[in-house]
């Protein structure tokens, strides 16, 4: 099975002399998605979690709705990559192979098999319901959410998206490359075990751009925390499918951006619970 990290030699600079030295540094590798024999998709991402990739992946970008509807999977390693091969149910089978018809061809970024603007611009769910929170929550998911970085504290070259929430405090945690890689492993992992994002706080560290929005639609996570700061098309996104965004979160505080209803002052914390 491939791996996550790399040891590498090189030569350490300190002042104006350098000794020999190593460092650890995380791993890319091409990914395909394949679905019924057709390739859909290649994303570059760091090469574990392949599985809870494969099907966070097809939910988020709605291939599937579930992964009860993904009928097969087998992670494949070849010389050049990794291929991740799927089939699936009738229904959605059908539907993938509709919208192949209508696309020139995929693309491996963060929007992926769109060929429009107005794809681009998809509209997503509305995210209903969702918990209330108070400002010491946030820095709890925050503290947990760094603590848990192992592979991040070897490479320093890894993002990670995480789940928390007041009952259970960190559920769980997926490092990535990729901000969008590390959210597809978080959606999986947590489809696969039955887990809404909508009873916690789904924190990124890193800046929220329009795809993670709309991908933290598509599974339906309410509240939504970022380190640094959010753009605007994905703040004018957040607030039509109904996502509460906080972004620029620090220890000394965060800022609210859509939805501010969810967060509530500490005083009322043992009301919101």
């Amino acid at each position: 099975m491939a791996k996550a990290t790399r040891i590498v030699e090189n030569s350490v600079w300190r002042g104006s002399a350098s000794v020999a030295g190593t460092r650890t540094i995380a791993e890319e590798a091409p990914i395909a998605f394949t679905y019924d024999g057709s390739s859909y998709a290649v994303m570059m991402a760091t090469p574990r979690d392949l599985e809870d990739f494969a099907i966070g992946f097809s939910v988020t970008e709605g291939v599937v709705a579930s992964p009860e509807e993904i009928g097969s999977l087998e992670i494949v390693e070849e010389e050049i990559g990794i291929e991740l091969r799927m089939t699936l149910s009738g229904q959605r089978a059908a539907a993938l192979a509709d919208r192949r018809r209508a696309l020139a061809g995929p693309v491996g970024c963060g929007l992926c098999g769109i060929e429009s603007l107005a794809e681009a611009a998809r509209p997503v769910p509305a995210v209903t319901g969702g918990i209330a929170i108070w400002p010491s929550a946030v820095s709890a998911a925050l503290d947990a959410t760094k603590a848990a970085q192992a592979l991040n504290r070897q490479t320093h070259a890894t993002h990670a998206v995480s789940l928390w929430t007041p009952a259970d405090g960190l559920v769980a945690l997926r490092e990535d490359v990729g901000r969008h890689s590390a959210l597809d492993k978080l959606a999986g992992a947590l489809a696969r075990k039955g887990i809404s994002p909508s009873e916690g706080i789904v924190v990124f560290t890193s800046r929220l751009s329009v795809e993670l929005v709309q991908k933290a639609a598509m599974v339906g996570a309410a509240i939504v925390v970022a380190v640094s700061a959010p753009t605007a098309l994905a703040l004018e996104t957040a607030e039509k499918a109904g996502i509460t965004v906080i972004a620029v979160a620090r220890s000394d505080g965060f800022e609210v951006f859509t939805h501010r209803h969810r967060v509530v002052p500490e005083t009322q914390r043992h009301a919101a619970t």
